[in-house]
């Protein structure tokens, strides 16, 4: 995955402290290489809708970001700092039944949505993942919506799909985290507060096809991914809409 940044103001800067960002890039290809797992659990009778498994990975992402192991001496601190000064790579894997049972025992945290769930784990090397988790499925996490979902809730943050890519759910759910994740990264301390009090609320949306070009070129984050899986090398796949970079890019408030 690869990013794009735009800082239109001189007070706030275009990334967080704790970006990777910040680094050259030659130096985040060369350091060793993490991956974040998240495992979605896919029961065969009850599926969880398309859009909700989209937005509790992208929650589930922030939830261990913020989680007080992944801070400061934290015990997952260490692989947090690792993952993130090399290329912020995210894999989803599903699991049900017993599957789900045994990664659940593994150290993590389960984010729940209306009907799906998620698990996030703390990054492990690129060639280094346990034995319950290396063996889940990567294929297989086409899901669906039941219902088409709902125009997003004025002010809460909406994670814009390209309407012209293609994306299996487990994808998506990976695009979706990365968008968050940037941002997260984008976002000064107060407006992270904000965020993190209303428990992480995002909404999901597949951008209409009309207004994409504006929201790639509009200044907010954008996700560009490394092409491993699926889309092509670079193909723009998620814009960050989060009210707070708007507002700023509008020229509005400062830190």
């Amino acid at each position: 995955m690869s990013t794009e940044h735009h800082n239109h103001t001189s007070d706030v800067p275009a990334v967080g402290s704790d970006s990777p960002f910040r680094q050259e890039r030659i130096a985040r290809d060369e350091a060793p290489q993490f991956v974040l797992p998240l495992v979605v659990r896919i029961e065969k009778a009850e599926p969880p809708a398309r859009t909700d498994a989209l937005e509790t990975a992208a929650r589930a992402v922030l939830v261990l970001l913020t989680d007080e192991r992944a801070r400061g001496e934290g015990e997952w601190a260490e692989a947090v700092r690792d993952w993130q000064d090399a290329r912020i790579r995210k894999v989803v894997r599903r699991a049900r039944g017993a599957e789900w049972r045994k990664a659940a025992t593994l150290p993590g945290v389960t984010v729940h949505g209306d009907t799906a769930e998620v698990r996030v784990f703390p990054p492990v090397p690129l060639d280094g993942w346990p034995k319950e988790l290396a063996k889940l499925q990567v294929s297989g996490t086409d899901l669906d919506d039941p219902q088409p979902p709902p125009p997003a809730a004025p002010g809460v943050p909406v994670l814009w799909l390209n309407p012209e890519l293609e994306m299996s759910a487990g994808k998506a759910m990976a695009q979706a985290g990365h968008a968050a994740q940037l941002a997260w990264w984008e976002l000064t301390g107060a407006e992270r507060t904000a965020w993190q009090d209303r428990g992480f609320r995002l909404s999901v949306r597949t951008a209409p096809r009309e207004r994409w070009a504006e929201l790639s070129g509009s200044g907010l984050p954008v996700v560009r991914d490394a092409g491993f899986t699926e889309i092509a090398p670079g193909s723009a796949t998620v814009v960050a809409d989060h009210p707070a970079l708007r507002t700023r890019l509008a020229g509005g408030v400062s830190r």
